[in-house]
């Protein structure tokens, strides 16, 4: 193919920078020995061999090995990677400002504003553009390979870019993310693959544009944009940036600068010993920058395993020990849950599913480095995902690079691993708000917010009206159904005051409610639950962003049901308040029955009803509901029409139609201690839910107040109640605000357990009027423990446990 334009062209473009830079010529690298200078001002001698040796995996994470390129999905993704360089090669213009028209970086008035935001992320998205073509260039299959036109092009953005943008004389505009990770991080990559076309000369300036703008003073604390997965991929860019350069010292600064990752956090950015994932201080991101950090790790573990900077100690195992803790438990059937990847959410071109392929392909990396026993319980849980996502299988995901499909589907062709199913629990993570319940053949996901985690975030132009995703959002997912729920252009076209779950007022709030990374909380402190592992209470004291609205909220989440409880619900707004029983995604064109108490409702665009003492209702192929005592119950069915870039800057003007089927509690303009009550069961016909809600005696609702909240299961043996305040509820007392749950067990023992959600009690008192014969185990911070007709627990200061919940086992009398 020739090239689009003369190299001459570009030169006269450029100002004949690149030569006056020396940039131009061969390949001239030493032989044997090399003595570079490292970053310290020191002199260390490291082998040719050593990184020569390193380039070379690198080369094979970028690329991925042991695939066939003309077999499914590599055949696909590599015609798709041939056209997208296609496509830039024959666009490539280099001007003064650009690489390609109308896509400039020459910011007219350079600081730190949304407009040089922009400017700089255009110099980024070239870099990424060059890595693009060079991955096309040194991959199999994609109709470029080896073609000198590319190869020429690719080395003259690299010298354009340096020349014009991306070198030690330039002050930095914009944000500061595409400067010391987006462009280093790219560039590096294309300096690998394109190694054995690159001068000395070359090499050296594009070293010493990254050592300008990531400088080793970033790693000099742990702190600001240097926490988290943001000092992973820093890290990552200066060992890359050390071995294509040949400077030992910057990958012995950048290999231990990983440490800080490793250990639990107990506040701030980083993982919670609780499995809890946050970034940017107050935002769950386990599916967003939880993700770039395992991919990020995995990959230097990978890298480094066996050199000189082999990444060891102690601490590495907390990390590895964040699959099973933090990641798997958001993963099911193939999706990452929503709730934990923040404004990704809002960005055109992927969805729950897509977000998920790549950090499965990530445990498999990081399993490499694991204990044979983690690596096989790894296998088997990705391989089960892989098998039981039926909406958007990963390995016909186009998007999926090369290295993370080969890994999958290696994996899906391994007989020897057996699928492992998903398993039965409940986990809690106090530290972000959220927590997960999953049984056989559904889970479920809650969305909180408190005085240490945002009500959203909303930044760069994304995620405009997520500001409601912190109002007890109630997501979930069967294993043969509603895996599409959020996937198909769910979040620009659902009503934002609408989610399934949430009470909201309905008062109008404005796009990025709250500023620009502002980060709103609220003044709540009682948020979180308890639990046993299988079963839980969670409650959330709810304060409405920008709103006067306050209410309290609880779930207790049982074995083929959750009950949803909400009480004290007051605002003066001026506005009517909400609560979503339900708010399900149809796609185009889907049409489900309606049933409510036995009788079909219309399918009916545009159809609205309000059903004034309903018991139960049901929504085919999805899931029943099931209303303690009946309750006003409104029903909508509309078609939406939204558009990407109406909740994200980036997305598209174009617009988009979905069908919603939404049920909702209306609790009037200005409610003064409004409530409901309701029970979804995911995945149950409407025969099960009709028997449900004519079984008056599985459920007993014991207290639904703005002081109490709390239900018994006689058939599970279970009473949970949460404390909004000191106070008794039946067999229970507590004497200050606690989440308390009792399982009572067939074999003559009962499991209580309690918590301090609000992180206040300095001491707590919890009796059960049970006659119990011994305390058989107890948590430390049990401090006193009386047995008899009933059993009395004194706790003390439980301010430093984080909301986790203290298990205390006992033997019935």
């Amino acid at each position: 193919m020739p090239s689009p334009w003369p190299r001459r062209t570009f030169l006269h473009a450029a100002g004949g920078g690149a030569l006056t830079l020396g940039l131009g010529g061969t390949l001239a690298q030493p032989s044997g020995a090399a003595e570079v200078p490292a970053s310290a001002g020191t002199f260390a001698t490291t082998s040719d061999a050593e990184f020569d040796a390193l380039r070379g995996k690198w080369r094979d994470l970028i690329l991925g090995t042991g695939f066939s390129p003309t077999a499914e999905p590599f055949r696909s993704i590599l015609s798709t990677l041939g056209t997208t360089a296609a496509g830039y090669l024959a666009t490539m213009a280099p001007a003064s400002g650009s690489l390609w028209p109308g896509r400039s970086w020459a910011d007219p008035e350079p600081d730190l504003d949304a407009e040089s935001y922009a400017f700089s992320a255009t110099m980024n998205d070239a870099y990424n553009r060059l890595r693009t073509m060079a991955e096309a260039y040194s991959q199999p299959g994609t109709g470029l390979t080896g073609d000198s036109a590319l190869r020429d092009a690719v080395l003259t953005g690299l010298d354009h870019l340096y020349a014009e943008v991306y070198n030690e004389r330039t002050t930095r505009y914009g944000n500061w993310y595409n400067w010391q990770i987006g462009a280093p991080q790219a560039l590096m990559d294309t300096c690998v693959l394109m190694y054995d076309h690159l001068s000395a000369a070359r090499i050296a300036a594009y070293c010493r544009a990254v050592d300008a703008f990531v400088p080793d003073s970033v790693f000099a604390s742990y702190t600001g944009t240097s926490t988290g997965a943001n000092r992973v991929d820093l890290c990552r860019g200066v060992v890359l940036r050390g071995i294509v350069g040949k400077d030992p010292a910057k990958i012995t600064l950048a290999s231990q600068a990983l440490a800080p990752v490793f250990p639990y956090v107990t506040s701030g950015d980083g993982f919670y010993a609780d499995g809890s994932f946050v970034q940017h201080r107050n935002v769950p991101y386990i599916g967003g920058y939880g993700a770039v950090l395992h991919d990020g790790v995995g990959r230097l573990l990978a890298l480094l395993r066996g050199s000189s900077w082999e990444v060891t100690g102690p601490d590495t195992q907390l990390f590895l020990d964040t699959i099973e803790k933090a990641v798997a438990p958001f993963i099911y059937n193939g999706l990452i849950m929503d709730n934990v990847s923040s404004r990704g959410i809002s960005r055109i071109g992927t969805n729950e599913h897509q977000r998920a392929h790549g950090l499965m392909a990530t445990i498999l990396l990081v399993g490499q480095g694991a204990s044979p026993e983690e690596n096989a319980r790894w296998r088997a849980m990705v391989k089960g995902w892989l098998q039981r996502d039926y909406y958007f299988p990963a390995l016909k995901n186009p998007g999926l690079s090369l290295i993370r499909a080969s890994l999958l589907q290696a994996l899906r062709d391994d007989t020897s691993v057996k699928a492992a199913p998903e398993p039965v629990e409940h986990r809690l993570f106090p530290n972000m708000a959220r927590a997960t319940h999953r049984r056989r053949g559904w889970a479920a996901s809650f969305s909180m917010a408190s005085n240490r985690i945002a009500h959203y975030e909303f930044g760069n132009g994304e995620h405009a009206r997520g500001y409601h995703t912190g109002a007890g959002w109630l997501s979930w997912w069967g294993d043969d159904f509603g895996l599409e729920q959020y996937s198909d252009a769910y979040w620009p076209t659902v009503d934002p005051y609408r989610l399934p779950g949430i009470t909201a007022s309905r008062k109008p709030l404005a796009d990025g409610e709250g500023g620009n990374w502002g980060q709103p909380m609220p003044d709540a402190a009682w948020v979180g639950g308890t639990t046993d592992g299988e079963y839980a209470a969670i409650g959330q004291h709810l304060k409405g962003l920008s709103s006067t609205l306050d209410a309290r909220k609880s779930w207790f989440c049982l074995d083929d049901s959750i009950v949803c409880l909400g009480a004290g619900i007051t605002a003066t707004d001026g506005h009517a308040v909400e609560t979503t029983v339900d708010n399900r995604a149809l796609g185009a064109t889907g049409a489900p029955v309606l049933m409510v108490d036995g009788r079909p409702q219309p399918v009916t665009q545009g159809w609205t009803a309000t059903f004034g003492d309903a018991r139960w209702a049901h929504i085919a192929g999805q899931a029943g509901y099931v209303f303690p005592g009946g309750a006003t119950l409104g029903a909508v069915r509309e078609e939406r029409t939204g558009s990407w870039r109406d909740i994200n800057t980036g997305g598209s003007p174009d617009p988009v139609t979905r069908r919603y089927l939404t049920l909702f509690t209306d609790h009037g303009v200005d409610p003064a201690g409004g409530d409901y009550a309701y029970v979804l069961l995911p995945g149950a016909s409407a025969e099960a839910t009709a028997r449900r809600a004519h079984d008056r005696g599985w459920l007993r609702i014991l207290a639904n107040s703005g002081t109490r909240q709390g239900v018994r299961v006689p058939r599970l043996g279970l009473t949970a109640v949460n404390f909004w305040s000191a106070g008794t509820v039946e067999r229970l007392r507590a004497s200050a605000p606690a989440s308390v749950l009792v399982r009572e067990h067939r074999n003559g023992t009962a499991t209580l357990v309690v918590s301090d959600p609000a992180r206040q009690a300095t001491s707590l008192d919890v009796v059960w009027n049970r006659r119990v014969t011994k305390v058989l185990s107890k948590p430390a911070t049990v401090t006193a423990a009386t047995t008899g007709s009933s059993l009395k627990l004194a706790f003390g200061d439980l301010t430093g446990q984080a909301g986790a919940p203290q298990k205390v086992t006992v033997r019935l009398g």
